[in-house]
């Protein structure tokens, strides 16, 4: 069962969860034109100094760039031909090979625009075009928000070391809910908050009628706080949603208007918007204008050896975190602005040290492993160059936009598939290693001492970007375990977006450097054994779980349980005259764990008819919970609790009556064992979260 929860605006580096739902953390974006008016003028902004930042961890400075070997020098610029006959090769392959209906992809390196290409086809009977063709660029809409945010720290109206309480109404504002310290602005800036991540059946809507006005989809969305602010970063699209409606505040513009008039109208991105392409409504942000609308790329799903197209993906409820839809013309516009510290063309968007903040490390959660650079990610690139920016997913279009300062270049790709993942992750990379990296002489080789060491590191790790109640918390506690291991020549092997990646150690303990590859990671280590994994994507981190909370461990149980089931209907169906002579008690423990036994097979039939249609994220993000699941919830729930009054039968089960009228020793076994495994999965299922039919 594959749902890409990265969630639809997710994170990279996490595993992937129901597609949409998983884990690049990213988010959808929308268009707008040149001579778009904005309904409200912005305010003048105070020309003041920004306010005097909190302490930040030193910038990180990486070793001199070992460039011997490689195609260029740093500083050396990329020949445009060279880079569009070798970025055509892997586009075109990837598409025939993923299934990829259309692409775009833009290069910018010293000030210039090297390479703005369409590929493929955004609609019927309509090729991409690179500079008016709009995609969704999901989680890349954080950027723009967090820009955003930090204008009004350069204007002094907020500050990143205040609670965020203090820049939202009262009604939205965030309770202590059993935390000491409250949570910071720039714990939504790096993504380390501590709310659980819940986005089934509300981060995205199908149906343009139940799109919310943000402050209502903040009220009634709340998630719960589980982990102290400030630890560990565990992405968060609601995070980036209360950030963005704090801004809003303060600024006292709506947010698409603000980023209409900061952000797009000074950069002249008139193939940008953050709004969406619904009837006008008197409690929503204006729509996209038609114009734009008309050149929104369809979305596609690869799907019985075709392209099925798939409606509009609103996420104006959550337009913060990934509303934003762009060409790729103007987001290479937008990169040199980034590259340029914030200035393009005559127009300053943001000031120098805002510009310092988005390639300095505000928060890593592990030295060594990729952090967050004031909202912006950071990613580890061959050559030990490192890059800033965000990928960006929304269930049918993948982004990723990467900056290099280093060789002042930016690179950003976007597909319009559910396919398209690989491409986006792998393409910036791809580029930094063809002209910037020597090429690898041979894969790291593996230590003898890890091997010794199997114990510390091998086990389940249970992803923390996930619900921490009810239903849902049964659906990411099944798909978001990484299961990691040692091979016996002395390498690290754990799951990853394309399939199982090798590490082997490098530098301080529980810190490792991936085999064929720039990132590293960390475990946290304490007496002796690794208790937490750090992604080396710096977006989620893994806790180390026991078998309890092992789908291995549910797997086996839940086939006892199919087991033990049939095995009684069987019996009931089989039993000679001599067994069937029982006690009225004995008669009514068997009527319950008949009834057990139909229940259970019925929960488990509604689930795995559920979990057979769960590659249609579009049916599991917009239909959730539905029926099927309800149904096996419920009937789950109920079996439970008669396995509660089967247990309580049993000891007069055993008493029974005269010997010719009661169970034979082989059947009052029987009927034990059954409780027994029937109580041991009812307790399992209520750990996991499945015994609330009333939570979806």
């Amino acid at each position: 069962m594959v749902l890409a929860l990265s969630a639809g605006l997710g994170a990279q580096g996490v595993a992937q969860v129901p597609a949409a739902l998983a884990t690049k953390p990213k988010p959808a974006a929308v268009p707008l034109t040149a001579a778009h008016p904005l309904a409200t003028p912005a305010k003048p902004k105070p020309t003041a100094q920004a306010a005097a930042k909190p302490a930040q961890p030193a910038a990180i400075v990486l070793p001199p760039v070992q460039a011997s070997g490689a195609r260029l020098a740093p500083g050396t610029p990329i020949p445009p031909a060279e880079l569009e006959a070798f970025v055509d090769g892997v586009v075109r392959q990837a598409m025939t090979t993923d299934h990829i209906a259309g692409a775009a992809v833009s290069v910018v390196q010293n000030g210039q625009v090297v390479l703005d290409k369409g590929y493929g086809f955004a609609g019927p009977g309509r090729a991409v075009d690179p500079n008016t063709t709009l995609f969704r660029v999901g989680s890349i809409s954080k950027t723009f928000t967090w820009i955003a945010l930090m204008k009004e720290v350069e204007a002094g109206r907020m500050r990143l070391a205040a609670p965020i309480n203090l820049y939202l109404p009262e009604p939205l504002q965030v309770k202590d809910q059993g935390f000491s310290r409250p949570i910071y602005v720039r714990d939504l800036m790096t993504h380390s908050a501590g709310f659980e991540d819940r986005s089934l059946g509300q981060l995205f809507e199908e149906d343009p009628a139940r799109v919310r006005p943000l402050t209502d989809y903040l009220r009634e969305e709340r998630p719960r706080r589980v982990r102290a602010p400030g630890v560990v970063s565990v992405y968060s699209n609601y995070g980036a949603i209360l950030a963005g409606e704090a801004v809003s505040y303060v600024d006292g513009h709506p947010y698409q208007d603000l980023i209409d008039g900061e952000i797009l109208g000074p950069l002249g991105m008139a193939h940008t918007s953050a709004r969406e392409p619904y009837p006008a409504r008197a409690d929503l942000p204006r729509p996209m204008p038609a114009a734009l609308a008309a050149d929104l790329s369809t979305g596609y799903r690869w799907a019985g050896g075709t392209w099925r197209p798939q409606t509009f993906e609103y996420v104006t409820q959550g337009a913060p975190a990934g509303a934003v839809s762009s060409s790729a013309g103007d987001m290479a516009r937008y990169m040199l602005m980034i590259l340029n510290g914030g200035q393009l063309e005559g127009a300053t968007v943001y000031g120098p040290d805002t510009a310092k903040g988005f390639r300095t490390t505000l928060q890593s959660s592990a030295p060594g492993v990729n952090g967050w650079d004031d909202g912006f990610m950071e990613f580890s690139l061959p050559g030990g160059f490192r890059g800033q920016g965000h990928g960006g997913d929304t269930l049918w279009f993948h982004s990723e936009m990467v900056t290099v300062p280093d060789l002042n270049l930016g690179v950003f790709v976007t597909t319009n598939t559910d396919t398209g993942p690989a491409l986006t992750t792998l393409l910036p990379q791809q580029i930094v290693g063809r002209f910037y990296a020597p090429p690898p002489l041979s894969p790291k080789p593996g230590l003898a001492s890890l091997v010794d060491d199997r114990a510390v590191y091998a086990g389940t790790y249970l992803d923390d970007r996930r619900s921490y109640h009810g239903l849902e918390k049964f659906v990411f506690t099944l798909i978001g375990q990484a299961n990691i291991g040692v091979t016996k020549d002395g390498r690290l092997v754990t799951p990853g977006g394309g399939g199982a990646q090798s590490w082997v150690p490098d530098g301080p303990a529980g810190h490792f450097q991936r085999v064929d590859g720039p990132e590293t990671m960390a475990f946290a280590i304490e007496n002796g054994r690794a208790v937490r994994w750090y992604a080396a994507s710096g977006a989620t981190a893994f806790d180390r779980v026991g078998p309890l909370y092992q789908t291995r461990v549910l797997g086996l149980m839940a086939a006892l349980t199919v087991l033990a089931s049939i095995a009684t209907l069987v019996g009931l169906a089989v039993r000679d005259t001599r067994e069937s002579r029982q006690t009225p008690t004995q008669a009514r423990a068997s009527l319950v764990q008949t009834t057990i036994s139909l229940l259970w097979l019925v929960a488990m039939a509604s689930f795995g008819a559920w979990a057979a249609g769960s590659g249609d994220l579009g049916k599991i993000m917009y239909g959730w919970p539905g029926p099927l699941v309800l149904t096996a919830s419920a009937c789950a729930l109920v079996a439970a609790i008669l396995t509660l009054l089967a247990l309580v039968m049993t000891p007069v089960v055993w008493r029974g009556g005269r010997r010719l009228d009661s169970w034979t020793i082989g059947r009052k076994l029987r009927f034990t064992l059954t409780s027994l495994i029937f109580a041991g999965f009812s307790f399992q299922l209520l750990m996991w979260g499945a015994l609330a039919p009333w939570s979806g």
